[in-house]
């Protein structure tokens, strides 16, 4: 396999996988601070607290994104598909 093409598809792999994960990773982070800023300065230290709020910014990013995110998947899906005569040919 030509290692230019192993590139690209890691390339591309990584890159979708930076798309769906990122912004409920994003989410969850920044969730975690704005908890621990009001854990701080309130001082409630409950360890349970911040768990509640993440699953639900990361729910609703979900819900939100969702129609978005199968659209990536399904596109780099479909391209891998499409490739695989050519990858088999350059083996």
């Amino acid at each position: 396999m030509d290692e230019s093409l192993i590139i690209d598809l890691t390339h591309e792999s990584l890159k979708v996988t930076m798309y769906l994960g990122g912004p409920m990773l994003l989410g969850a982070l920044i969730t975690g601070v704005v908890v621990s800023l009001f854990q701080a300065v309130t001082q409630i230290n409950e360890q349970t607290l911040s768990f509640i709020p993440k699953i639900i910014v990361i729910g609703a990013s979900l819900v939100i994104l969702g129609p978005w995110m199968s659209d990536v998947m399904i596109s780099y899906t479909r391209d891998l598909i499409i490739n695989i005569p050519q990858m088999i040919a350059q083996h």
